[in-house]
């Protein structure tokens, strides 16, 4: 297990988790139980290994007094039970290997099951989950539902199963046949050996938890002075730098220390358990062979049994953090599972097929906090193949406007209709289906231009994907590129300008063609010649279907049919663009106010 930086959680439901576990592992039962067969015959192998040890013993114990016939006939006995002996050792590392080989298939299914529902469960997680997390937060449950479920299995199925059934082997071999003083002694120290381990190791782990904390904090540190190099320079705090680096280095130190000594103690009270067992085992042994009721072969049985079963415990502290991470890991996959998405579809959601794309927002309320309202109360209706606008300042609501339309979110008081449906009724896969959208912020995957080009429709021709990048200007710009349409764009569309990704996402919307488009701040990563080249092929998507059109600058609106101004969630004005100019109003305000900025 690679070091943690934090201590796995104690709030869990182990048990209970381990039953759902299960469903996943218990898909193949054949498998498993043909697993746990092989597990059998190799555990049933290894401890028959000490058996025939004995035999060996005790057949070349034989004394001085035999001729070289019988001398000969004892050796040929004694090279049999060694052929056993190496036919037993092959045989437990065969069918350990058949065990995993078996076994993998269940565990890679279960791994593949679970991390695909985590992905699918995230997908259905409405927006506002998505927006208090970190991405790499997110990745990491994603990744944890593959290793948490994978650490697991084989902690139990390679490590905690085998190891009980080993003892288990063993201490029946001792009972049966020596009695119950020798199994007892057994018992007794592997219980004291699981306890001391389990405990001490518990504990130790703050030591282990604390260093890697502050090897973080040292490296953060380090980190970010190097990466303000110049401002560490501008002023003069070169050596403020390294006292807190060296600081934390100090602290590391001592935490380092303090683990190197209770790993040692740990290790040590390990060993004296053992070696007190064993010492036991022998005086016991010794006692029986002296009143000749066990041979020296007896001797050697035990003492193997002994040693071959504390083999595997001396793995115990790793195993036991290992399941700790694991089990905690697990419990926050399947926490997430069961969080219930906010936005859900009705039970008798219906699938939406608009034939009048008329959009009604009725007295709409809403905010993201309840002490902070975005909406309030507001109406307004875009008929079919109309185009209308809405401005205002920055925080007045306007992209909020386009998340309900999405149903994103649901309003809190008031309602949403499209062709005469609330959306609260509409299933929201067929809702998005009849809308698109050019964002403000336009994010590519790390795909091929023309991925991104037909994400909405995969099966779309060709020519279809380079007639949009020419309504949307941008065919000129994929044709200097030396792959053309298969350039990879980068993670995020990192190597594609703000314009380049905004005409992207023109030219996406244009390919799937939507009754309904939202133009969320659509040319607000364009420069001014550009905004005008792209206008005429906004405005030919837009007279094709009904258009919502939340801007920021005004000049790309003045066509619209109606513009409504909103200001702190309320419409405070709404008409033509000459009308709102001749009223003298806040659209009047702000368009002189840009106009000013443009022309200095």
């Amino acid at each position: 297990m690679p070091p943690r930086l934090e201590a796995p959680h104690s709030n869990r439901r182990d048990i209970e988790n381990l039953k759902k576990l299960s469903t996943y592992l218990f898909e193949y039962k054949g498998r498993v139980l043909v697993a746990l067969g092989c597990l059998v015959i190799s555990k049933l192998a290894v401890v028959a290994v000490p058996l025939v040890l004995k035999r060996i013993v005790d057949t070349l114990d034989t004394g001085p007094g035999l001729d070289r016939i019988d001398s000969e006939d004892v050796l040929m006995i004694a090279l049999g039970f060694v052929a056993a002996y190496g036919a037993l050792r092959i045989t437990s590392s065969l069918f350990n290997e058949l065990r995993d080989s078996i076994f993998s298939r269940v565990r890679y299914r279960a791994m593949h099951q679970l991390s695909t529902r985590v992905l699918t469960h995230l997908h259905r997680l409405s927006l506002s989950f998505h927006l208090e997390r970190r991405t790499g937060s997110i990745s990491k449950d994603l990744s944890r539902g593959t290793s948490s479920l994978s650490t697991i299995s084989n902690l139990l199925v390679f490590n905690i199963v085998p190891t009980a059934a080993e003892f288990l082997l063993v201490a029946g071999i001792l009972l049966s046949g020596y009695g119950w003083s020798y199994t007892a002694v057994v018992t007794i120290t592997v219980a004291l050996y699981v306890a001391f381990t389990l405990k001490y190791s518990g504990w130790r782990m703050q030591f282990r938890h604390e260093m890697n904390r502050l090897d973080s904090l040292a490296n953060g540190r380090a980190v970010d002075s190097l990466l303000n190099y110049e401002t560490v320079k501008y002023f003069n705090n070169e050596t403020l730098e390294v006292t807190q680096y060296d600081q934390h280095m100090s602290d590391w130190s001592d935490a380092g220390v303090k683990s190197q000594i209770t790993m040692s103690t740990l290790n040590f009270v390990q060993s004296a358990i053992v070696a007190i067992g064993v010492t036991l085992i022998l005086m016991l042994a010794a006692r029986d062979v002296a009143a000749a009721t066990i041979t020296i072969g007896d001797i050697v049985l035990i003492n193997a049994l002994m040693l071959q079963l504390f083999v595997p415990l001396n793995f115990l502290g790793v195993v036991y953090r290992g399941l700790q991470y694991a089990l905690a890991d697990m419990d926050l996959v399947l926490k997430l599972l069961e969080r219930e998405p906010e936005i859900k579809d009705a039970e008798d959601a219906v699938d939406i097929e608009v034939k009048e794309p008329r959009i009604e927002f009725k007295d709409v309320h809403f905010a993201y906090l309840p002490e902070r309202p975005i909406l309030k109360g507001v109406s307004f209706t875009v008929e079919p193949g109309t185009k209308v606008a809405v401005v205002g300042p920055s925080g007045a609501g306007k992209s909020t406007l386009s998340r309900l339309l999405f149903r994103f979110y649901d309003v809190d008081s008031g309602a949403i209709h499209i062709d005469g449906h609330d959306l609260r009724d509409i299933s929201q896969g067929s809702l998005r289906r009849v809308l698109g959208v050019v964002p403000q912020d336009t994010v590519m995957f790390n795909e091929s231009i023309r991925y991104n080009l037909a994400y909405a429709e995969a099966e779309v021709s060709q020519e279809l994907i380079e007639n949009a990048a020419r309504r949307a200007n941008l065919a000129d710009f994929i044709e200097t590129l030396p792959e053309g349409y298969q350039t990879v764009v980068g993670e995020r569309g990192l190597k594609l300008s703000g314009g380049e990704k905004q005409r992207m996402a023109i030219a996406r919307v244009m390919i799937k063609d939507p009754p309904i488009i939202i133009f969320d701040e659509a040319t607000s990563s364009l420069d001014t010649q550009t905004e005008q080249q792209i206008l005429d092929s906004l405005n030919a998507v837009a007279q094709r279907a009904t258009s919502l059109v939340i801007a920021h600058r005004l000049s790309t609106v003045v066509d619209a049919d109606e513009i409504l101004v909103l200001d702190a969630g309320q419409i405070v004005e709404q008409g033509t663009h000459d009308g709102l100019l001749a009223a003298g109003g806040l659209y009047a305000t702000l368009w002189n106010l840009q106009q000013g900025e443009e022309a200095v």
